[in-house]
């Protein structure tokens, strides 16, 4: 990776007010509005005796990378393709692979700014334990964002213009939404409901962040089920991708 590259798009990132607040603010802004309410501070059995606020903790750890890897990532790569850009590096001894790795490197750690961020406004806001089982935790983020990038980069490796990337994105981002918890955190969904959520890439890693927060190794079966996507994805990606 080109370290010039690198600052050039860390810059041009800390230039996107938009992107900053999507992927690092607004995940903790939803934990704060969510817990605001009090009967979200309140045991819910619906979550197996959590607070609301406690069970939407892993959904909002999970929204930031999802907005960067899904709506931000392609939009912009995609862009960069359209406007000839990776063609003209291709002539440059920095080469375009230098570009998409610092890509991934920009977002997967905003990712991880974000998901701190969270962690931390839930507990010093409304006393959300912090997760009894670290180091399942940091695991099954980082496959998480992984995988989360991994199918960034499928979105990206499909779309010839901008305006399919925002498309594309846009139908991937609600479906993987939905399977993260966002609309309902998986420890309320129907036994059946949860089992196939949990062979999705954010539906296993709501569940493997769970069992981690709850002081339980995360499962083996969520861990696999990401790890085969990252597989999968990357592959898929590495097939598709096309510089020009």
């Amino acid at each position: 990776m080109n370290s010039a590259v690198l600052r050039t798009e860390v810059r041009l990132f800390c230039r996107e007010p938009g992107g900053i607040f999507w992927i690092l603010v607004f995940p903790t802004l939803l934990l704060v509005i969510l817990g605001s309410i009090p009967s979200f501070r309140q045991p819910n059995d619906d979550f197996g005796g959590l607070r609301t606020v406690d069970a939407y903790v892993p959904v909002a750890v999970l929204l930031g990378l999802i907005v960067g890897a899904l709506q931000s990532m392609p939009q912009t790569l995609t862009g960069y393709r359209e406007r000839g850009i990776l063609r003209r590096m291709s002539t440059t001894p920095v080469r375009p692979s230098a570009l998409l790795s610092s890509h991934m490197l920009v977002y997967g750690v905003a990712a991880l700014a974000s998901a701190l961020l969270v962690l931390a406004v839930g507990r010093l806001g409304f006393d959300v334990r912090l997760p009894k089982q670290p180091f399942g935790y940091v695991l099954a983020l980082l496959l998480a964002v992984l995988a989360a990038l991994a199918l960034g980069s499928v979105v990206s490796a499909l779309s010839r213009t901008t305006k399919t990337a925002g498309a594309i994105g846009s139908a991937v981002f609600f479906p993987a939404m939905f399977c993260a918890g966002v609309w309902l955190p998986v420890q309320a969904m129907p036994d059946v409901l949860a089992r196939i959520v949990g062979c999705t890439p954010f539906g296993a890693a709501a569940q493997a962040l769970n069992q981690a927060a709850a002081g339980q190794w995360p499962g083996w079966t969520h861990l696999g089920v990401l790890a085969v996507w990252i597989l999968l994805l990357t592959g898929a990606a590495s097939r598709w991708f096309r510089w020009e």
